[in-house]
């Protein structure tokens, strides 16, 4: 199934550089982001991404196609580096803020980075570990800074003696001469992290030609519900993940929008007070998000009256999630599909219609086609394994040959682990994942890596995670484990080690503990049977 009705140019020399300094230039004088009460208008995001990159040239002597890693939460610092990052001609490596040592010493050995951009208030989790890197060069970021600092600002860890601060690196590169960089379609834009089936994150290599395309595609798809210099995006999706940064960030930059950024979801009363302010005309979020706004007494004196598109993804959007923001907004949601592999949108559903319970049609100039095992295409009305073909397909994992020959099939069809079906309409239902993986609050989850954390605590002979249902996250991760023999280990001992190792999303809700796990005659734990024990 292709959707080739709508044209996109797709200029294999275009770089998302010419997309964001088009926007700096048409509109110099309208806000772009908003954070802390303060505004950063195009013009100002021009200046001060300009000081970043000319900082990184000359101080730090950054080249070309250089991974750097960014490790912040939504704050104004955050859209600063990645555009200085970008004019500076390097790649960005998104880090979750709330992963753990292990998980973060992973992520930078395995993407070469030299320089980290880290939140202040997680500098300890990099202390821990700097020493087992190649990082050189730390620069610490405070809530204030980009925005004129005055604001509350954590610690840096004492250990990151030598650390920079983000706001003396833009005074300093303001001091300096920036010089442009000439990129293409195929240089390094993002490595993109997701679990693999061995429980080591893989770096999904995205190239300025992979989000030059999905942001044209998106716009394509959209029509003329874009209206460019007039829009205003809250986004509480984390600009790290692949989904926030293709539609809230670059999309939405590039069409000259206001952007709300929100620090802190979790914070309901202060993310409801900001969507007050705004009163967005395109929002964005995932099932639990949409769902916990919904909780929230004071959302019924949130003006939605401009709000007029409201896309989720990242995990299922629930029937009556959408039954419920329709009736509070008058905007079904528009469920939409993708993988950090894909930059991430492959369908969404069109913009005008009923909530579906599909993940709609496929972009412009996407292909997908439904694989049965032996790579067939499956029969109109059956199931089979999405696997997707685009412009905004990576072209493979960072530095992973023999993964990425597995991910292919011999057609350069990208193989998605998930389970779909068309309907007549050529609407995709995701109806499966052939993969075991796990997806709490839009975040996926591998179980072999969480398994191989929990089998590392004393006491454990066995273990196997399954994804369990979950009102509030959509799925938890459950634990069954198998004690050795006079173990005293219960369950909170089990979660607190894994809480320890694991990001806050990945660790075990529930722990059960069993004598045995099923087993295939081959001895192959089968989590297919644990997935049905209640």
């Amino acid at each position: 199934m292709s959707n080739r009705r709508l044209a996109i140019d797709l200029d294999p020399q275009a770089s998302v550089l010419g997309m964001i300094e088009d926007a700096m230039g048409r509109y110099a004088d309208k806000p772009a982001f908003r954070c802390f009460g303060r505004t950063l208008t195009y013009a100002d995001t021009d200046r001060l991404s300009r000081a970043f990159a000319a900082f990184l040239q000359h101080r730090l002597g950054v080249t070309r196609g250089q991974r750097i890693a960014v490790m912040l939460p939504n704050i104004p610092a955050f859209p600063i580096a990645l555009l200085g990052i970008v004019r500076a001609g390097s790649a960005q490596v998104n880090v979750n803020p709330l992963y753990t040592p292990r998980e973060l010493e992973h992520q930078l050995n395995d993407a070469g980075v030299e320089i980290i951009v880290v939140f202040a208030g997680v500098s300890a989790t990099l202390a821990e570990i700097v020493g087992k890197t190649g990082v050189k060069h730390v620069i610490t970021v405070a809530p204030g800074d980009a925005i004129g600092g005055g604001l509350p600002a954590p610690a840096v860890d004492p250990r990151l003696a030598n650390a920079i601060g983000f706001a003396d690196a833009l005074a300093a590169g303001a001091a300096l001469e920036f010089m442009p960089v000439r990129l293409t379609g195929d240089d390094l834009l993002f490595l993109q992290y997701t679990g693999g089936t061995t429980g080591v994150s893989k770096g999904a290599a995205l190239r300025h030609r992979n989000l030059v395309a999905n942001c044209a595609q998106f716009k394509a798809f959209m029509g003329d519900v874009l209206r460019p210099g007039q829009e205003v995006v809250v986004t509480a999706l984390p600009l790290y993940h692949i989904f926030a940064l293709m539609v809230n960030f670059l999309s939405c930059y590039a069409a000259g929008a206001e952007n709300w950024l929100v620090p802190n979801p979790r914070d309901m009363a202060s993310f409801v007070d900001i969507l007050k302010q705004a009163r967005p005309t395109v929002f964005t979020g995932v099932n639990t998000l949409f769902g916990g706004l919904l909780m929230q007494p004071a959302i019924k004196d949130v003006d939605f009256s401009a709000l007029r598109v409201t896309i989720g993804g990242g995990a299922s959007v629930l029937p009556v999630t959408s039954e419920r923001w329709k009736a509070l907004t008058g905007m079904d949601i528009l469920e939409g599909y993708g993988l950090s592999e894909t930059s991430p949108v492959l369908t969404l559903n069109p913009v005008g219609g009923d909530f579906s319970g599909t993940v709609g049609l496929p972009f412009p100039a996407t292909e997908i086609k439904l694989l049965d095992d032996q790579d067939r295409e499956v029969a109109p009305g059956e199931a089979g394994e999405i696997c997707a073909r685009g412009p905004q397909v990576m072209q493979g994992y960072w530095q992973k040959p023999e993964a990425n020959e597995a991910a292919f099939t011999a057609d350069g069809f990208f193989r998605t682990g998930d389970i779909g079906t068309f309907d007549q309409r050529g609407f995709l239902k995701i109806v499966d994942r052939k993969k075991d993986m796990i997806i709490v609050s839009g975040f996926n989850v591998y179980p072999n890596e969480i398994e191989a954390v929990a089998a590392t605590c004393p006491g454990v002979a066995e273990c196997a995670c399954v994804g369990a249902p979950d009102d509030k996250t959509g799925e938890m991760v459950r634990l069954f484990v198998v004690r050795t023999l006079d173990a005293k280990l219960d369950e909170a001992a089990m979660i607190a080690h894994c809480r320890a190792e694991l990001t806050a999303y990945k660790v075990p809700k529930q722990v059960r503990f069993v004598d045995a796990l099923p087993k295939s005659n081959v001895g192959k734990i089968l989590r297919k049977d644990l997935r049905s024990v209640a």
